[in-house]
């Protein structure tokens, strides 16, 4: 049973706090970064063509699901092998495979293939995201390491702006599957950098690979993201489908932490629960961010394009304010971390003020000018730029070098997962009230006129009759502005865990003090040799 952290080993650590090409390198670490986030998002303004061509409207919602559903498997088990095996390989192999999935994609002539690209597109994009920041983590040392960190949390939110405008101006100009074939030559640029410039140690540890643990995972995550996708809009809540998936997703969580108890290397291990910053800061990131800024723009665009009447570019432009915002924000703090090295005043600030920002936004009316929905989605991005890498960091820096890996990749997961629920949880809140709110609003007449309210678009009600468009309009304001409200005691939640947020100093040489201490037994000293043993395969 591996139930105790890696101890650090010296002799493995890099050597180099800043190595002589680390600027390229840097580069090329932001570029997979953005190429990973951005392909979460950047076909959803190109499905209604894509679906047209490839005839696949009933597969419409696997195009982006595959992708996520993949990248999320495939987070825990490039951070733990990178960590057993070294990243430099993991690193390379996650370009190959993303740009493998983009060939796919980018030629498929029916929507099975293209589901496929997307999903081996996924299992590239997930270990992109992932080695990235660990990357990092092995060339800076903590206290440093926050400048660093700040501008991939920037670029995060970028993607997640920029990838349906651009998928939306593909899709209207040269065609939707340069959205795709745009991968190949950023990808292999990015490629070639790694394999010339970065410099890592490699380790020659004998991993035994937990073939179980990712089953379990697997069917755990699979079954977790299909409840939140489908629930309340393919299936009724009730639908025995949906609660055989649940069933499943539960039975598939419990086993597979049993599981990690027994496994030779988990992909998760227990021994992080031990440290009380993984389980608040992973908290913390799976609240405000996952359920915070993936909620809000989720629905926001769609709220915008019905009650204002803005195109979906419009639309998408308007939460610009927010990456300004991070951008703003998450640089100035990373810089001040590395001077101080503290860093839980800023996720204490964010947290407040993405439910600030929040209760704002329930706020909203149609009569609200655009201008203040840009000054509450700015502040959103104030509040997000001091969460999302401030506690990543808070989280590096509780473990030692050698478990670096391990420790970012179950943050970002849980922070994957978090998102998905919270998109999918405010869908479904939203999509009941929209349906009581139409049939509140509208008249027997009115609703004949309107007709299909399953399958109602922008264009569709600003083509109707003023009365009618008007109480359309009001149906959508009333539907989801206090679904914004009904988040904001997940943020309070947030906000007291961010508040306990346990501080450590961060971290300033590269010895092996460089990833913090790892948390000890209970009772006891710390790992033991057995440990190491078990790391070796000896």
């Amino acid at each position: 049973m591996n139930d105790s952290p890696p101890t650090e080993e010296p002799e493995e650590q890099s050597s180099s706090g800043g190595p002589r090409h680390f600027g390229l390198i840097y580069a090329a670490l932001i570029v997979a970064m953005l190429l990973a986030s951005l392909d979460q998002m950047i076909v959803s303004t190109a499905l209604p063509t894509i679906v047209g061509e490839l005839h696949g409207v009933n597969h419409l919602a696997w195009v982006t699901t595959a992708y996520i559903l993949a990248a999320t498997i495939v987070m825990p088990v490039y951070g733990r092998l990178g960590d057993l095996i070294g990243r430099k390989a993991l690193f390379l192999g996650g370009i190959g495979v993303f740009l493998a999935g983009s060939v796919i994609a980018g030629s498929a002539q029916d929507m099975t293939f293209l589901i496929i690209g997307r999903a081996v597109q996924g299992l590239g994009g997930g270990g992109l995201m992932i080695t990235s920041q660990a990357i990092i983590a092995d060339l800076v040392p903590p206290r440093q390491r926050a400048k660093y960190m700040a501008p991939l949390g920037a670029v995060f939110g970028l993607s997640s702006v920029i990838g349906p405008l651009l998928g939306g101006w593909f899709t209207d100009s040269i065609g939707w599957r340069w959205a795709f074939w745009i991968n190949l030559p950023i990808g292999v640029l990015a490629f070639g950098v790694g394999l010339l410039a970065l410099s890592l140690p490699r380790k020659s540890r004998a991993v035994s690979f937990d073939y179980l643990g990712f089953l379990l995972m697997a069917v755990a995550v699979t079954c977790t993201v299909l409840v939140a996708e489908w629930g309340g809009t393919d299936y009724g809540w009730s639908d025995p489908v949906i609660l055989g998936m649940a069933a499943g997703g539960l039975l598939g969580w419990v086993f597979f932490f049993l599981s990690q108890r027994r496994a030779a290397e988990p992909i998760i291990p227990l021994w992080l629960f031990r440290s009380r910053i993984f389980i608040t800061g992973t908290l913390i990131g799976l609240l405000v961010v996952g359920v915070g800024m993936f909620a809000i723009v989720g629905y926001l665009p769609t709220y915008l394009q019905m009650v204002y009447g803005l195109s979906a570019t419009e639309s998408g432009l308007l939460l610009t304010p927010m990456v300004v915002g991070i951008s703003c924000v998450s640089i100035p703090a990373g810089r001040l971390m590395s001077r101080t090295g503290r860093y839980k005043i800023f996720p204490v600030i964010g947290s407040a003020l993405v439910g600030i920002a929040v209760l704002l936004l329930s706020t909203l009316d149609t009569d609200t000018s655009l201008v203040m929905v840009c000054v509450y989605v700015f502040m959103l991005g104030l509040g997000v730029g001091q969460v999302m890498q401030p506690v990543v960091l808070a989280v590096q820096n509780d473990f030692p070098g050698s478990a670096v890996g391990t420790a970012t990749s179950s943050n970002n997961f849980f922070r994957e997962i978090g998102g998905t629920l919270g998109t999918a949880g405010v869908g479904a809140v939203f999509s009941h009230r929209l349906a009581d709110q139409l049939h509140d609003h509208l008249t027997a007449d009115a609703a004949k006129a309107v007709g299909d309210t399953d399958s109602l678009t922008p264009a569709r009600v600003h083509a109707l009759p003023d009365k009618i468009q008007d109480a359309v309009v009001l149906s959508y304001q009333h539907a989801l502005t206090p679904v914004f409200r009904y988040l904001v005691p997940v943020f309070v939640i947030g906000f007291v865990l961010a508040v306990l947020l346990p501080e450590k100093l961060l971290a300033g040489g590269n010895g092996p003090d460089a990833g913090g201490t790892p948390p000890s037994r209970p009772g006891g000293t710390g790992p033991e040799g057995a440990e190491a043993k078990v790391l070796t395969g000896s």
